[in-house]
């Protein structure tokens, strides 16, 4: 037998290592336990492990050709794009109590929301869990005690540091300035502010060589403000003068300005790619660093939640699900609150943290064709597609939409036509579910309150379900056994309507909304100017008797309820009033007994109608809770807490009249 010698054989690894993976190095920079070595399960105790990873893209392979400005990067010695980017772990402290899995979710402008969204942990700030490191911050614990490894990237340069956001490093192209539009709305999605930032920095801050106007409402005329009425603060902000003035809660600035520097943003996507790439296929880095995952990780699953839902969405359609070693990188996906839309990445002065509503970001490239999973013809380019590939390497597929993406993300449209006027049948790599009776933003915890809005907001919360199906996706690329089917409302049914035709009653004091978002091809961002008349029709679920929805994936609360909960609000004064708000939905207690509903003018039937008696309503819900997990919809664990909520001496003093 031939003896290599060390340096030859180190040669021959590293060539090993690096034919089939771009990341070239992963640091880590500190291993602690989890939890002060808090046991969970069978698994055990769990390590937090963080640190920075470096890769390398060839502009030429195909796999990254689609990566906008990657050929006008600058490149090393060996003709390669440099990117680095921050990444945390999970994992089981014994690997081999691990299941030999990974679930990777994408972060949302940095943030982690697996734990708190998905876990039901309490949120540490930002909306998020950024920083797990308590037994508490592992919520329920259900991806603990199933021995998952856990990891998160950065991949967009400019999220959020603050709270311990995530994010990356990419080169930016030399010598291009282009005008460009920036948007502001101030106090609806953040706290009010006296200045605006801008996306980029400026070519120039000469005042007369932008433009800035306002309007109140989306659909209203731009009214151009004087350059004697703003000025540049520094070359990434500008503020309204005289000095002092506050820009009105809810209005809509646009600033068109010369911009430079634009980043090589769609690096992003590659970096992910080859992240989870790495976990799961290479034992070392270049550099003979070892991979910090179990090293018997067979499976991957990949979650997002709204924006890093549709990152997902754009991940798998432009072609990122295969890595330079023509390897799958992710077997499952869920994609949750997503709607139709991608995000606004893999493009030349990108603004990936935009997000299309009836009133803001309106006009930034998010809902392109295709749509669903299902193929379809376009009604405007009259081009057929699909938002799935059919090139062996597209995951598992599950969407997942609240109440709110019908009414502001076109999300019917994933499952009718363009023109909204024949169901589609999804491939059987694919299911789509609507929880019906959940705003976008719907998690355990949430409290009624107005916020910027003019009824009480949602705070229904759709996480047990996303439990179940996330175990449903687990047994799908594990063991081939098919989840449940789509719960969507439909047309065939009669469930899917226009948003004027849902049957809604008037209530005393509730403002409704009878419009939703608008879906059509704006062309440029910078200067967007309808094309044709929208064809799109995106619908929303009728409502019964109590004015829930009567389709989609309807949990035990919605099925069995106290109150009325929708995906819609509307703006009040002194923001935008009438408006759709944001992404919140809407909430309404029932009357609890017949005469509070006649004093009312209710025509929703009251508790005391509807059930009689506390008891009565308690083996109702469990009723619909036995059924929810027959059909694998819900965990056996989550239908004993509805349980355990509806026996509650709080729900109880509701019947006590």
């Amino acid at each position: 037998m031939r003896v290599l010698r060390p340096a030859v054989l180190a040669a021959c690894m590293a060539v090993a290592v690096t034919a089939h993976s771009r990341l070239t190095e992963i640091n880590v920079q500190k291993v602690e336990p989890f939890a002060n070595g808090a046991s969970f399960g069978t698994t055990g105790a769990y390590e937090r492990v963080w640190g920075v990873a470096r890769g390398e893209l060839d502009p030429a392979d195909t796999r990254n050709k689609g990566i906008v400005n990657l050929d006008r990067a600058p490149r090393n010695a060996k003709g390669k794009v440099e990117y680095e980017v921050e990444w945390f772990m999970l994992r089981p402290a014994d690997a081999a109590k691990g299941n030999h899995k990974l679930l990777f979710e994408v972060t949302n402008r940095g943030r982690k929301f697996l734990m708190n969204w998905i876990m039901d942990a309490p949120t540490q700030a930002a909306g998020a869990v950024n920083d797990p490191k308590t037994e508490k911050d592992a919520g329920n614990a259900l991806f603990f005690r199933q021995g998952w490894t856990m990891a998160w990237t950065g991949w967009d340069p400019d999220a959020p540091k603050s709270n311990n956001g995530m994010a990356m490093k990419v080169p930016v192209v030399p010598n291009v300035t282009r005008m460009i539009r920036d948007e502001f709305v101030n106090g609806t999605r953040a706290p009010q502010a006296g200045s605006f930032r801008l996306s980029y920095e400026a070519a120039t801050t000469e005042p007369s060589k932008s433009t800035l106007t306002m309007r109140r409402k989306e659909k209203d005329v731009r009214v151009e403000i004087p350059v004697s009425g703003w000025a540049f603060a520094n070359s990434r902000e500008i503020a309204l003068l005289p000095v002092g003035t506050k820009p009105e809660p809810g209005t809509l600035y646009e600033l068109h300005y010369p911009a430079k520097d634009p980043k090589v943003l769609g690096i992003g996507f590659a970096a992910t790619r080859d992240f989870v790439s790495f976990l799961r296929n290479e034992s070392s880095d270049d550099a003979f660093q070892p991979n910090p995952a179990d090293r018997g990780i067979g499976k991957v699953i990949a979650t997002g939640i709204s924006q890093s839902g549709r990152y997902l969405r754009d991940f798998v359609h432009q072609g990122f699900n295969q890595d330079e070693g023509r390897r799958k990188v992710f077997d499952g996906v869920l994609a949750h609150i997503s709607g139709i839309g991608g995000v606004f990445l893999n493009a030349e002065f990108a603004q990936p943290a935009r997000t299309n509503t009836q009133h803001e970001d309106h006009y930034y490239p998010e809902n392109a064709f295709p749509f669903s999973a299902a193929r379809t013809t376009d009604p405007v380019s009259k081009k057929s597609g699909t938002l799935l590939r059919g090139d062996g390497f597209d995951p598992l597929w599950i969407e997942v939409n609240t109440s709110t993406e019908y009414w502001q993300k076109g999300a019917s449209l994933l499952h009718t036509d363009p023109l909204g006027r024949a169901d589609l049948r999804l491939p059987a790599n694919a299911r789509v579910f609507m929880i019906s009776g959940t705003q976008h933003g719907g998690r355990a915890g949430l409290k009624p309150d107005f916020g910027p809005c003019m009824n009480p907001r949602n705070p229904h919360s759709p996480a047990p379900a996303l439990r179940a199906l996330l175990v449903a996706l687990d047994a799908w690329v594990t063991r081939g056994t098919p989840p449940p089917a789509s719960r969507v409302p439909t047309l065939r049914a009669k469930t899917l309507v226009a948003a004027d035709r849902t049957g809604f009653p008037k209530l005393q004091g509730l403002a409704i909304a009878d419009f939703v978002n608008s879906i059509a091809v704006y062309g440029d961002w910078v200067s967007p100017k309808e094309t044709t008349p929208s064809p799109y029709r995106p619908l929303v679920a009728k409502v019964g008797i109590d004015a829930n929805e009567v389709a989609g994936l309807r949990l035990p609360d919605i099925e069995v309820p106290l109150a009325t909960y929708t995906g819609w609000n509307l703006y009040k004064a002194p923001f935008t009033e009438g408006e759709l708000c944001d992404r919140d939905g809407s909430f309404v207690p029932l009357a609890a007994t017949k005469s509070e509903r006649h004093a009312r003018n209710d025509p929703r039937p009251s508790l005391e109608e509807r059930y009689g008696t506390h008891a009565n309503y308690v083996k109702k819900l469990e009723a619909a809770a036995r059924t929810l997990v027959k059909d694998r919809l819900l965990l056996a664990e989550d239908a004993q807490q509805y349980v355990k909520a509806a026996r509650d001496e709080s729900v109880a003093k509701l019947f006590a009249h």
